[in-house]
């Protein structure tokens, strides 16, 4: 089959649905990304062009969301930005050993690799005190791979040692070459679809909220209100972490800077 070219309106109609549904700003140079990762799904309707795909969107809302998974789909791994870690590690033998449930929100969980570490972490520092983990993103193909839980072997290299024998298991029969984490931990962490560029359900106030890797594709706008309703659901106090390459510099200033990419809400 001949490959298909994405033209220049075409290219501005997927642009446009993106950025109204997810509030991600895709610049011109994501022509290819776009194109290549939309193919398959015209190759599955026999369609013509992704002008005809588009249609197929406005009409479907189950593939309109196939299309968003597609397109926000990110690469992520465990303890990735290790000083984010080390710094919760230190907070979580200190300042929040409180007594009542310790909450954390992964606002942007991909295939859960970051709530997954967030559990070890917890699992290993916290003694005594409750705790869950909220996860949550845009793509439910994604959040079905997060529920698995299954990864490589290889993925479990950026585990701690101690944490990989104490909490990671090993796949056999049709899982053979594949880790999980132990039932216990992943039962901690609760997997919910939530589309940041909307009104938010009701989840609760959390001590941390990571929002890591996402902001880079958000407009300042979008970012700002973003930011914003997260910030309402971080107790005062709480932590607000982004990751090293972002910054709410011009975004927010109701978030003080604790060190770079670490903000707190201040108490009243």
């Amino acid at each position: 089959m001949t490959e298909l070219s994405l033209s220049n309106s075409e290219l501005q109609q997927f642009r446009a649905m993106i950025h109204e549904i997810a509030g991600i700003a895709m610049s011109e140079a994501k022509r290819q990304l776009i194109a290549g990762r939309l193919s398959k799904r015209l190759r599955h309707f026999g369609l013509g062009s992704y002008g005809d795909y588009y249609q197929l969107l406005m009409k479907d809302k189950g593939e309109m969301q196939m299309a968003i998974d597609l397109l926000t789909t990110n690469e992520t791994y465990f303890f990735r930005e290790p000083k984010h870690f080390e710094f919760l590690r230190e907070k979580l033998v200190t300042e929040l050993r409180g007594s009542g449930p310790l909450r954390i929100w992964s606002a942007a969980c991909s295939s859960g690799e970051e709530p997954y570490t967030l559990a070890l972490l917890l699992a290993s520092t916290l003694q005594g005190r409750p705790w869950e983990i909220l996860a949550s993103d845009i793509s439910t193909r994604i959040l079905d791979k997060a529920r698995a839980g299954l990864y490589p072997l290889d993925a479990a290299q950026g585990i701690p040692g101690d944490l990989r024998q104490r909490f990671c298991l090993q796949g056999t029969g049709r899982n053979e070459g594949l880790f999980t984490l132990d039932a216990s931990l992943r039962q901690r962490v609760q997997f919910r679809q939530i589309n940041l560029n909307s009104t938010l359900p009701d989840v609760g106030m959390f001590d941390v909220i990571f929002l890591r890797n996402v902001m880079i594709y958000f407009d300042a706008d979008t970012k700002r209100q973003v930011v914003q309703r997260l910030r309402a659901r971080l107790r005062p106090g709480g932590y607000f972490l982004v990751s090293h390459s972002e910054s709410l510099h011009g975004i927010t200033d109701e978030l003080e800077s604790v060190r770079p990419s670490v903000y707190r809400r201040p108490h009243a």
